[in-house]
C-alpha cells in the first residue's frame, strides 16, 4: 500500500511537472496560495454544490476557517494582496491540493484531498482573446502530459442574463430567476410552475402567515413570526434559525404581491434551457428562439461566435464539441464562458473546466469589476485517464 502511494505521488509530481511547464511558457508565473482560507468568502462565492462540499473549522480565535475547496479564490486574493487597486495584468499558474467532501465516497479519481493544476489570467481587458488564450492552454496542458483524445463542452453563463435582460420581465421574476439560475433543481421548480401560469401557493397557513408580514422590515417581521410560533406552541425545527424562517416568509410573501410572470415567457426560457448541440448549431437556435420570441439576442450571440472563432483559429475542432445553455451552474461565479474537457461516453469525466469570472474579484475586495478567466485540471483523473494510475 506504502509503495502504490509513493508510486502514486512520483507519477502526480512529473505529471505537474509537464503541467506547470505548459502553462510558465505560456507566460503565467508560478504561485502557491495559502490552504486555509475565510471560509466566508468561500461560502459565499463558490455556490451551493460545493459550499455542502466544503470542510469547515472555527479556529482557537472563533474565526471560521476552511481547507480551500478549489484555488481559483485563494489566487484571486493573492493577486489582490499584490495589486490592491487590481489595475494590473496578471497570470499565474499554480499545482497544489484542494479538498472536498466526496458524498459518494473518496475513490482513487475523486479523493477528498485532491490535486488540481491551473492557471488564471486577471486584467486583460480583451475578453475575447483571453478566454481562447485560456482555453487553447488548457488544452495544450492535457495533450502534453498525454491525454490523446477528449471532447470539449461550453457553455455562456452571460447569454442566460442577456435573455433575462431582453424578456423585459417584472422584477420580482428578472431577480429570483438570476437568484435560481445557481441551483437547478429549485429553478425549474419555479419555472415549471410559472410556465404553468400558477402564482405562488395563496393557501394555508405559510401563505396566511406570510401575507400578514407583507412589506415589514425584518426585525419587525421576525418578531411577528416569533409571536406566531409562540401562540400556536409550534418550535423551530431542524436547522433553520428564526431569522432564515421570516427570511423565506418575507420571500414568500414578495412573490404572493409579484405581478404575475406571462406563461410564454417561462416557455420561452424553457426552450432556452433545452439547448444542446454543436456550438454552431447551438447559436442557430439559440437565434431562432431569440426571433420567435421577438426579441434581439444578436449581440451575445456575435460576441459567443467570435470565441469560437478564435478557438477555431488555434485548432481547437469546435465541430465535435457540444455546447449546452444548462452547462456551467455549479459555481456561482461564473460570469461568462465556460468550459469542461471531458474523456469517456455517455458518462463523461470531466478532466478539465474553467470560464470567465468577472465578479469575483470585487466580491473579495477588489474596488471594482476586475476581466479574470482561469482553468484547472483535475491531476488525479487526467493521470488516471493517461493510464498512470493502472
Amino acid at each position: 500500500m506504502a509503495a502504490e502511494s509513493a508510486r502514486k505521488f512520483e507519477a502526480l509530481e512529473a505529471q505537474a511537472a509537464t503541467l506547470l511547464d505548459v502553462f510558465r511558457r505560456g507566460g503565467y508565473e508560478q504561485v502557491a496560495p495559502s490552504i486555509i482560507q475565510p471560509a466566508d468568502i468561500f461560502l459565499d462565492q463558490i455556490g451551493e454544490a460545493i459550499r455542502g462540499r466544503t470542510y469547515v473549522f472555527t479556529d482557537l480565535t472563533g474565526e471560521e476557517l476552511c481547507l480551500r475547496p478549489d484555488l481559483t479564490v485563494p489566487v484571486s486574493r493573492l493577486y489582490l494582496e499584490r495589486h490592491p487597486r487590481a489595475d494590473v495584468e496578471a497570470r499565474y499558474c499554480y499545482n497544489g491540493p484542494a479538498f472536498r467532501f466526496q458524498q459518494r465516497g473518496a475513490s482513487q479519481t475523486h479523493p477528498r484531498e485532491f490535486r488540481q493544476a491551473g492557471i488564471e489570467c486577471f486584467g486583460v481587458a480583451d475578453r475575447d482573446n483571453a478566454d481562447a488564450e485560456v482555453v487553447l492552454l488548457a488544452a495544450d496542458a492535457v495533450r502534453s502530459a498525454g491525454l490523446k483524445e477528449f471532447r470539449f463542452r461550453f457553455g455562456e453563463i452571460a447569454l442566460f442574463y442577456s435573455l433575462l435582460d431582453a424578456l423585459s420581465l417584472p422584477e420580482r421574476w428578472w431577480l429570483k430567476l438570476r437568484h435560481y439560475f445557481w441551483r437547478p433543481p429549485a429553478f425549474h421548480t419555479l419555472l415549471s410552475r410559472l410556465a404553468k401560469g400558477e402564482s405562488s401557493d395563496s393557501d394555508g397557513p405559510v401563505a396566511e402567515l406570510a401575507a400578514t408580514l407583507g412589506a415589514q422590515d425584518p426585525s419587525r417581521a421576525e418578531e411577528l413570526v416569533a409571536n406566531y410560533l409562540e401562540t400556536n406552541d409550534l418550535p423551530l425545527s431542524g436547522n433553520r434559525t428564526l431569522g432564515e424562517i421570516t427570511e423565506r416568509l418575507l420571500d414568500h410573501a414578495a412573490d404572493l404581491r409579484a405581478e404575475p410572470l406571462p406563461r410564454e415567457v417561462a416557455t420561452i426560457i424553457d426552450y432556452y434551457l433545452a439547448v444542446d448541440a454543436s456550438p454552431r448549431e447551438a447559436i442557430d437556435r439559440i437565434a431562432t428562439i431569440g426571433q420567435g420570441a421577438g426579441i434581439d439576442l444578436g449581440p451575445a450571440l456575435y460576441v459567443l461566435s467570435r470565441r469560437f472563432d478564435l478557438l477555431e483559429e488555434g485548432g481547437i475542432n469546435v465541430g465535435s464539441a457540444s455546447f449546452a445553455t444548462e452547462f456551467g451552474r455549479d459555481l456561482e461565479y461564473y460570469s461568462g464562458l465556460v468550459f469542461q474537457i471531458e474523456v469517456g461516453g455517455d458518462k463523461a469525466s470531466p478532466i478539465a473546466g474553467g470560464g470567465r469570472y468577472d465578479g469575483l474579484l470585487r466580491s473579495v475586495g477588489a474596488p471594482a469589476e476586475v476581466p479574470a478567466v482561469g482553468s484547472a485540471v483535475h491531476t488525479e483523473r487526467l493521470l488516471a485517464s493517461v493510464g498512470g494510475l493502472s
